[in-house]
C-alpha cells in the first residue's frame, strides 16, 4: 500500500469514541485504531462514516494519557465482512499534543 501520510505510522492497540460535530443528536462509534501518525489515523469499524466529516474524538495514547482530538475522514474502504476502513487527518490539534505522539516515535525508534 502506498504511504500517503507526512509522518510515520506507528501501530496503536486502542479504542477511541468519536463523535460527529454537525449532527444534533448525540450519536457515538466505537472504533478499533490501526496506526497513528503526528498527521493522522487509520482505523477500522462496523459504522459507516461519511468522506469530509469531522468527529471529535478522546484518543488514548501508549503512555496512557487521552487527547482531545478532531478527525477529518479522507478515505474509506469497504471490507467483504461489511466493516470499513478509514483514514483521517487531525484537523486543528494542538502541536503539544502532536509532540506527543512525535516523542513517542522518536523513543521506539532509537529502542531499534
Amino acid at each position: 500500500m502506498e504511504e500517503r501520510r507526512k509522518s510515520p505510522r506507528r501501530e496503536l492497540q486502542s479504542t477511541i469514541l468519536i463523535k460527529r460535530l454537525d449532527k444534533t443528536e448525540p450519536d457515538q462509534v466505537q472504533i478499533d485504531i490501526l496506526d497513528v501518525s503526528t498527521s493522522g489515523i487509520g482505523f477500522k469499524t462496523t459504522e459507516k462514516l461519511e468522506i469530509g466529516a469531522i468527529y471529535e474524538s478522546l484518543l488514548t495514547i501508549w503512555t496512557k494519557e487521552q487527547l482531545h482530538t478532531f478527525l477529518e475522514i479522507v478515505r474509506i474502504e469497504l471490507h467483504d465482512d461489511g466493516s470499513y476502513t478509514y483514514g483521517a487527518y487531525f484537523v486543528g490539534m494542538p502541536e503539544l499534543e502532536s509532540v506527543r505522539i512525535d516523542i513517542y516515535n522518536l523513543f521506539e525508534n532509537a529502542n531499534k
